[in-house]
């Protein structure tokens, strides 16, 4: 699909690490195409304060241990003007929920690994039986490796955004520890959003830290944080007074970053200016993961009270595959690729799939203290 304002093409990829192994032997992820509408119409609007660009932050309290209380509501989730899988935009009413402030960093997910002894997929030797979609004799089992999917800038001129093979690749070794794969580490990155970590992975720190990943609603709720209709997270300007309010992609993608933003990859947390909620990087930076399931026709079927989402996936691109739901955006989203960062941006990707530009964030039901404000 095209972008129907600019008409270029603008995609993003969920990809499964083991598609590289055996240089040949491909499973293509579905593509994802979305567009930046002339205006999001998406939102509530109905209770939203604050003007176009840039809204002054609103009170929230932020509790001791790095979450913030997001008070229950009603919302429009998704976006007429959106992508197919965005529509219908439909009424959605949530009670109230803690919400992490920030993307789980490298510090806390080492936290994690140290008290529990917990290994992630990408560290694990691969199990042939583990791998979905694959059929024995399709691939050589002893050729498998640890290891994460990773960008890279092609060393061929791109000729089109539909050959995203030109700049993904699966690395041996890459992890969270090694993000850009064997030789490469975390050091001096504590404060980075952890990434190469799968959907399971995220759930093993959820649930040692008491808490779970977020509903697709939930998040998108916590992104629009009571705002008026806006494109993007912070407004509809992409760079007020000058200013940019994401970590995302400048310059031509995928060959030339601008670096206007000073980042290549991820940046640290809390870098950029929080939305009204007081929730950081929630757009751009690095995708999230949900617990929903993937289906590119739930809103014409979603509950209107607390959704958690369809019951089983399907994605018509990839139907042999299950799919989990990512969204935020990331740092490698530009206006003419992918454009992740608008609100009601969708993406997906199966659940044992670890990528250089996704991590995730917690939510928790824990009654808020008293001082929270309804």
């Amino acid at each position: 699909m095209a972008d129907h304002n600019s008409g270029s093409s603008a995609r993003d990829t969920g990809i499964r690490p083991w598609q590289w192994a055996l240089g040949g032997m491909l499973l293509i992820a579905a593509i994802v195409v979305t567009v930046l509408p002339e205006k999001d119409s998406s939102s509530d609007g109905k209770t939203g304060k604050g003007g176009d660009d840039a809204a002054a932050v609103n009170d929230f309290q932020w509790s001791t241990n790095g979450m913030v209380w997001i008070p229950g509501g009603t919302f429009i989730m998704g976006n007429e003007q959106g992508n197919p899988d965005e529509r219908p935009a439909h009424e959605v009413t949530l009670d109230g929920f803690w919400m992490d402030i920030h993307e789980v960093t490298n510090d806390q997910f080492a936290e994690f690994v140290k008290a529990t002894g917990y290994v992630t997929f990408a560290e694990r030797q691969p199990d042939f039986s583990d791998i979905e979609g694959l059929e024995p004799g399709m691939i050589d089992p002893t050729a498998l490796m640890p290891g994460s999917v990773c960008f890279r800038i092609p060393d061929e001129p791109v000729t089109s955004l539909d050959n995203h093979l030109q700049w993904w690749t699966f690395v041996p070794g890459a992890n969270w520890r090694q993000p850009t794969g064997s030789g490469s580490s975390i050091a001096g990155k504590g404060s980075h959003p952890v990434v190469h970590v799968c959907y399971e992975d995220a759930v093993a720190y959820c649930e040692w830290a008491g808490k779970r990943l977020p509903t697709e609603a939930e998040w998108e709720y916590a992104c629009r944080a009571n705002q008026p209709p806006t494109k993007f997270v912070w407004g509809d300007t992409m760079t007020p007074g000058g200013q940019w309010m994401a970590n995302i992609w400048q310059g031509d993608f995928p060959a030339g970053n601008t670096l206007e933003d000073k980042f290549l990859t991820s940046s640290p947390v809390m870098s950029f200016p929080p939305n009204a909620f007081g929730l950081f990087d929630m757009g751009g930076n690095i995708w999230e993961w949900t617990q929903d399931w993937y289906r590119p026709d739930y809103y014409s079927m979603s509950a209107k009270k607390n959704p958690k989402g369809p019951s089983s996936s399907w994605d018509p691109q990839e139907p042999h595959v299950r799919k989990k739901v990512t969204r935020g955006g990331s740092f490698l989203c530009s206006d003419v690729y992918c454009v992740g960062y608008r609100p009601s941006s969708r993406m997906k990707s199966s659940p044992d799939t670890g990528l250089i530009h996704t991590g995730f964030r917690c939510v928790s039901e824990a009654p808020p203290p008293a001082s929270a404000s309804n």
